[in-house]
């Protein structure tokens, strides 16, 4: 037989906080609990082992669809351990683009930091380095945007090959749309 736990019991028992339960539920990665008679949620050793099983799986990053898509699989006993593994292949994958990002982005950073004297003189190496756009070859990989926003139109209509005074354009655009 089952022991029922409260969602305090249950929180600890998982090593997650009751809000995560709660929010678990809500979004379906946890079936909504049994309640007591008395309306609080009840839950068994089985609920504790998907919220362990969430909490890993959100350590190791994998999103909530992914999450999702794991619950799915270890309840299914027709599932083939290459199911799991491509699922868990796909978020490395993901993972290592999110890593060459992260290493092209603090390269850039590095570059810009080394680049400002970080005194007390109002001169910054950084903003200006950031003001021409001379740093596009740190930038990691992005996907190209199918549609601009306004803002990012006007900003390119300002074009890069010279520096802007910044704060006299947004007062600009400030303006431009308090008249409309």
């Amino acid at each position: 037989m089952t022991t029922l736990m409260n969602i305090g019991e249950a929180a600890a028992a998982a090593g997650v906080s009751a809000k995560m339960i709660r929010h678990y539920e809500q979004i379906g990665l946890l079936p909504e609990a049994e309640r007591s008679e008395a309306g609080y949620r009840l839950y068994g050793d089985r609920e504790v082992s998907v919220l362990r099983f969430v909490r890993q799986s959100r350590h190791l990053g994998f999103s909530v669809a992914q999450i999702a898509e794991l619950i799915g699989l270890w309840s299914d006993s027709q599932r083939t351990s290459r199911e799991v593994k491509a699922v868990a292949q796909r978020h490395l994958a993901d993972l290592e683009e999110k890593r060459r990002e992260i290493e092209q982005m603090m390269e850039g950073l590095s570059v810009l930091v080394k680049a400002c004297k970080g005194n007390d003189k109002p001169h910054c190496a950084i903003l200006d380095k950031l003001s021409r756009g001379t740093l596009t070859q740190h930038q990691p990989h992005m996907k190209p945007q199918l549609k601009k926003s306004r803002a990012q139109a006007e900003a390119t209509s300002i074009g890069t090959s010279s520096p802007i005074d910044l704060m006299a354009w947004m007062r600009g655009v400030h303006v431009h749309h308090e008249a409309h």
